[in-house]
């Protein structure tokens, strides 16, 4: 069984507009795709553009935060020329790529491509679907499922997650891409209630169809989204239940073949556009229905799968790309699938709630010797759902699922957390900490990768890269005070307790953290006390620390 990996994207419109082209879905009698290679991108010229005029404001600020300044040659659209004069010769067009400088073309019956193939401008053409169809009716998405998992916090409390959590950061700000094959019932199940009470998917779209609408085709991404994003006290706790989602379906659930990469290429553009910060995706590729386009162990090397090549172009925009490492260990083929075999994209293998290595996840390294995958994360019995209540109830709708399409969102979530708790981190530099802080850093190998990391120690190194050590255990500042009060900490607090006392000695504040991992805090919305002087008691698990502090102002 090919198990496949689904990954998140999200986007915006603006990006829609330039790289694709929509119809009222997608005709069924279209059998052939062909991939366009451009020799350049025509007329178009940095200087034509400005980031504002092709990207959404997010994004902008994302791209300058990572320290990218203006536009370079991928971030072009493909000229409208060339694709207007190759819709003239009889094909239609799909959906292009911009990093790719590629088109996306399809016709019903085989194209004479000569006259193609001769235009100037072009410098390839690939067959990538054709109407040859496996034998067999598998569901190449299928994944096991069992029975709910007796620990529904397992996969998050292995990585420290759950102190992450109790630390107040849930991925709060920050915007998941999620490219799948479906999401049926996204829309309904009760694991999902409050994103989608808060408007948390802030965009949906299908590359596939060219549609809107991506709550059906199959469930594999509403597994998935229920892992990052699910609250379902004692049953699910998602990764990164703060976030905001996008939903990009990619994935042709009824066919294999190379096309799907353009798809997924398609959808992380979109998703770039948008501002996204983190792709999540559990797709991969390497075997298809006609097996004279399969990939070869040797192309897992970083630089030929298409789909790897576009990966790490979104890594190049500052987006962390989380790629589930495949499900093939325990298959004639065993190693990583692309596109996780791309230099800057994170690959995710699975272990069990025992942190045992799953006999299915994939093994590398990349052909090239690079260590993959990256990291692991608990990939067995991992609470999932999708399913809706029948005449029984609720009872049953949880299933425990396993397939690194299921670790791979655990640490995508996980990871939304720590931009929101480091704000200032780039994206490489996250992605290089998850690897320092994992437990076989220092003896890295080709099942477990550099191990399974711990969120806390990420939080708390990028942390001391970006804050500066204060000057004694605790500080406190600015003193005197108008509305807050910032109190920095050099070490791990661990837990926190803050009395704030007036002049008669009255306790007029207490704030308590059971965990806490930040060595930051900040008390707000004190312009209401009175003018003079208070006395702050703090207690960390390296001991009480008092202080006077001045009130001014109104």
């Amino acid at each position: 069984m090919n198990h496949r990996l689904l990954l998140i994207s999200l986007g915006m419109m603006i990006s829609l507009s330039l790289n694709f082209h929509p119809l009222n879905g997608q005709d069924n009698t279209y059998k052939y795709f062909y991939r366009i290679y451009f020799r350049d991108k025509g007329t178009y010229h940095t200087s034509n553009f400005t980031p504002a005029g092709l990207f959404s404001q997010r994004a902008v600020e994302r791209r300058q935060k990572e320290g990218i300044s203006g536009l370079d040659y991928k971030d072009l659209p493909v000229y409208p020329g060339y694709l207007d004069s190759i819709s003239s010769r009889g094909l239609t067009l799909h959906c292009t790529s911009r990093w790719m400088n590629t088109g996306l073309f399809k016709s019903k019956d085989p194209a004479d491509l000569t006259s193609i193939q001769s235009l100037p401008f072009i410098e390839n053409v690939k067959l990538v679907k054709n109407p040859l169809v496996k034998k067999g009716s598998e569901d190449k998405l299928a994944l096991e499922t069992n029975l709910v998992a007796e620990v529904y916090n397992e996969p998050i409390k292995m990585l420290n997650g759950d102190l992450v959590h109790a630390s107040g950061y849930l991925g709060t700000g920050k915007l998941i891409a999620v490219l799948d094959g479906g999401f049926t019932n996204a829309d309904k199940i009760s694991s999902l209630d409050e994103l989608r009470s808060r408007s948390g998917i802030t965009a949906t779209f299908d590359f596939v169809k060219r549609s809107g609408s991506v709550y059906d085709y199959h469930k594999h991404g509403t597994y998935v989204l229920s892992i990052l994003a699910g609250i379902f006290e004692s049953y699910i706790e998602g990764s990164g239940p703060g976030a905001d989602y996008m939903l990009l379906r990619t994935e042709d659930t009824a066919s294999e073949f190379p096309a799907e990469e353009d798809f997924w290429a398609a959808g992380a553009e979109y998703a770039d556009s948008a501002g996204c910060d983190i792709i999540s995706s559990s797709l991969g590729y390497f075997k298809f229905d006609d097996p004279s386009m399969d990939y070869k162990y040797s192309d897992m090397d970083g630089r030929t799968a298409f789909v790897t090549r576009a990966a790490d172009a979104a890594a190049s925009k500052g987006i962390v790309v989380v790629n589930s490492a495949g499900n093939e260990r325990d298959n004639a083929w065993m190693h990583i699938i692309a596109p996780s075999d791309g230099d800057s994209v994170l690959a995710i293998g699975a272990v069990n709630a025992d942190k045992v290595l799953a006999p299915f996840s994939s093994a590398g390294p990349s052909f090239d010797r690079r260590i993959k995958p990256d990291v692991s994360a608990q990939g067995v019995a991992v609470p999932v759902q999708a399913d809706l209540p029948d005449e029984t109830g609720w009872s049953g709708t949880v299933l425990a699922g396993n397939g690194t399409s299921f670790s791979c969102p655990v640490i995508s979530g996980m990871i939304a957390c720590v931009m929101q708790a480091v704000p200032r981190a780039k994206a490489s530099e996250i992605v290089s900490v998850i690897r320092e802080v994992s437990d076989q850093y220092n003896s890295p190998d080709s099942l477990y990768g550099y191990g399974i990391p711990d969120m806390v120690n990420a939080i708390v190194f990028l942390q001391k890269k970006f804050l500066t050590e204060p000057s004694g255990t605790v500080t406190i500042g600015p003193n005197p005070f108008i509305s807050f009060l910032n109190i920095r900490f050099r070490d791990n607090p661990e837990f926190i307790r803050i009395e704030i006392y007036n002049p008669l000695g009255i306790l007029i504040r207490n704030i308590y953290h059971e965990h806490y991992l930040n060595l930051s805090l900040t008390i707000n919305e004190l312009q209401s006390l009175k003018q003079g002087m208070y006395i702050m008691r703090i207690n960390i698990a390296k001991g009480t620390f008092t202080y006077k502090v001045i009130k001014v102002g109104k």
